[in-house]
Order: C-alpha cells, then structure tokens, then sequence
C-alpha cells in the first residue's frame, strides 16, 4: 500500500520509503526470496526492469529447452511443482510453475522499474535504489536477485565485425532451428545450451559445426533411468567426492566411450569436483553425442578469428558459414547499477565463495550467484529470509507494528 499518489510532473521525483526488503529482479531468486519472506511475517518489494516476472526464462531461452534436472531439484522453496508434471518439464511448464508460485504467495512485482543506481546511505542507514522513471526507493535491506545471468556474455573474438556472410546472434536470441533450414551453422561454446541448439539444428536439417575451445565432461542424463545428478547426489551421502566422480566417469564412458577421439576432451578434475572448485556445470546429454559420433554435428576447435564469409580456427582450418550463434552464457550485470560496495567482484560476482555469498554487509544480500542452479537458489533464499525475519521480529516489528505495511510516498523536485 502507498499514501495517496502526489501529481507528478516532469520536474518532481517520488521517494518511498519501503516498509520491508527492497528485491532486484523479478526470476526465480526473487520470487523465493520474496516467498520465504513473505512465510516469515516480512513483506518486500520487487523491482523488475522487464514486464513479466522471469522474463529470461520467457524471452530469452529456446523453444525445445526443458529442465535439465528433475522436477524436484528444481522446485522453489515453500511449494512443489505440480504431480502430473513430467520428470523434465519444459520451459513452458516451468513458466507456469513460477506463475502460480507468484499468485500463491501473492508476490505483485513492480514492472518496468529498471534500475538506475543503487547505493548505501551511512548517514540515514538506508539503501537508496533510483529507477529511471525518476523514482528513489528507500530500504534497511537490499537484496540483489538480478543473478549471474542477467545480460548475454560475448567473448572478444577477432575479426567479429568482419563478419559479413549473414547474421551474427546469441543463444538468447535462438528460438527453432527452423530459421537456419539448410544452413551451415557455427555455434561457438559447447555447454549445455551449445549442445542442445546444435541437436536443434539437426532436427532442422540445419549443418551445425560446434566450437569446443576448453575441456568439458559430458555425462548422461540418466543412468539406468535414474538421474544422473540424482544418483551423484545419493553417493555423495555416503562416498568420498573423488569416488563418486570416478563413478559417474565410468558411466559416460560406458555410454560414450572415449570423448577425446570426438574431440571433447576431458578435465583432469572429475565433474562434481570442478562443479565444486569453480561453478562449471558439467553437459548433461539429451541426444547430442550420438549425432557427435555421426558426424551430423561437426566438432571445431577453438576459433582464431572471424573472416568475412566465415572463421579461422586454431589448428589452421578456415570455413564459411551462414552464421553464428554465440552460446557462450550470460554474465552478471551488478557492476553496472550497484555503487560503493566491495562486496562483488569486477565480473559482478560476490567475492565470498558458495555457500557463504549471501550476506554482504549493511543489509545487502545476494541471492542467485551461487552457480549451483535453482538449487542454490532455494538455499540462499531461505537463509536470507531467516536472517531478516529475525531481524524483523526483533528490531523492527515492535517500533512499527502500528505502521502495518504501508509505504510513504514523498516528492521533491529534482
């Protein structure tokens, strides 16, 4: 609730002060954020810059895309994804999920509040959080749920603007293959959306040519028909981490064999170790490898520059193409609007390691940059509301009960 709206006009800038959390992005993070919140006694505010909530998921991302994990190690914190779902939902049914999720909790977002700058204020011990629209919102908390995929990430490649055999498009623009019918693809990064648009593009009768430039562990989705991710988690409960990653290797061997000679070559460090050390998510397959071994995809190796009608890549091949998709993931976009914090590095990640990136001091929090998918998520999302929620109860909730949960709307000329 707001104090009756002032007339505004080109000249005058609304400040609201908000009675709870202020939340940054509108996805997933901020959803189970705003829920746990809200399962506390604490009510929020979210800023969102787009105008649907998990507006990535819904614009962003391509149309055969499903879930890679099973439906519950995806799930939100407080409420379960529907019984009749499948085991893998897809992206639309993912999307309904978070929609009845927000109705559930009755979660409103503000869309269209694109953020301007946010910074903290010592003298009043207040967050301070600007919008474009000329609005400043006022906080004891901010909570940055924006995640480590806000913006698309391109590598710096060269030669990129000579480019001019046909379009030039990030997996965030990758919808169907069905547009690069009969056309021969170069797809740069070879994680999980690399691999999936290159099935995609076979399906097609498109020629994709994928780009492995590091090393990568592949494994299957499943083993024996259970989850792969599933089983590693059920032995992590009783086996070393390096005993289960040898298991789980013998497994993709067994169904793959050796990757080397397919061109993916294999970290020293097993999977759920390096997951571990530095966030990289092994390739779950979902039908990939066998078009790998046929030739039907054709793995590269690293790109050494664009040409005109094509690229040159590092062991001296030179090919043409109709065009390139850059599957090469997003980044974080906090550097860009957060000001006068040390707490996240240049990259826009929290400087303190999983699982203690949480907190950052002075009422900020981050939820979301764990690199551990929606399950990180969830866990940093119930933290965050225990900490606030008893900081609620003991600080705030007595000073203010008879403020209930209204907001107070000033305007001033700017």
């Amino acid at each position: 609730m707001e104090a009756h709206p002032h007339n505004k006009t080109d000249q005058s800038k609304h400040i609201i002060l908000v009675h709870g959390p202020i939340i940054i992005g509108a996805g997933p993070s901020g959803l189970a954020t705003s829920a746990c919140l809200s399962s506390r006694g604490v009510p929020s505010l979210i800023l969102e810059r787009s105008d649907s909530i998990a507006s990535l998921w819904k614009s962003k991302t391509y149309d055969r895309l499903k879930l890679h994990l099973p439906k519950h190690f995806c799930r939100l914190p407080l409420l379960d994804f529907p019984e009749y779902f499948p085991k893998y939902p897809s992206k639309n049914e993912f999307l309904a999920y978070l929609e009845s999720y927000a109705s559930h909790f009755r979660i409103v977002p503000r869309f269209n509040k694109n953020v301007q700058n946010a910074a903290f204020d010592s003298s009043s011990g207040f967050w301070r959080v600007k919008t474009h629209d000329n609005t400043e919102y006022l906080s004891k908390w901010l909570i940055v749920a924006t995640g480590e995929n806000a913006d698309p990430y391109f590598p710096e490649i060269p030669g990129r603007k000579k480019f001019s055999g046909g379009k030039i498009v990030h997996a965030s623009e990758y919808k169907s293959g069905e547009e690069f019918r009969r056309q021969k693809v170069l797809v740069v990064g070879c994680g999980n959306s690399g691999m999936e648009i290159s099935l995609d593009l076979v399906r097609h009768n498109a020629s994709p040519h994928l780009v492995v430039r590091n090393t990568v562990h592949v494994l299957p989705r499943e083993i024996l028909g259970l989850s792969t991710f599933g089983v590693g988690m059920t032995l992590l409960k009783c086996l070393p981490l390096r005993l289960v990653d040898k298991f789980l290797l013998l497994m993709a061997n067994l169904s793959f064999g050796n990757t080397d000679r397919l061109g993916l070559r294999r970290p020293k460090t097993g999977p759920l170790e390096l997951k571990n050390i530095t966030g990289k998510s092994p390739v779950l397959d979902v039908g990939a490898m066998s078009l790998i071994r046929s030739g039907m995809i054709q793995i590269m190796e690293g790109v050494k520059e664009m040409t005109k009608n094509g690229a040159k890549f590092m062991d001296g091949q030179e090919k043409d193409f109709d065009c390139i998709i850059f599957a090469t993931g997003y980044k974080s976009n906090v550097p860009t609007w957060l000001q006068g914090s040390d707490f996240f590095t240049d990259d826009g990640m929290p400087k303190t390691p999983f699982p203690n990136g949480w907190r950052g001091g002075k009422g900020l929090y981050t939820v979301g940059f764990t690199r551990r998918g929606l399950l990180g998520t969830a866990s940093d999302a119930v933290k965050i509301a225990g900490e606030i929620g008893d900081q609620w109860r003991d600080e705030i909730k007595g000073s203010t009960r008879n403020m209930c949960s209204s907001r107070f709307v000033f305007t001033s000329k700017s």
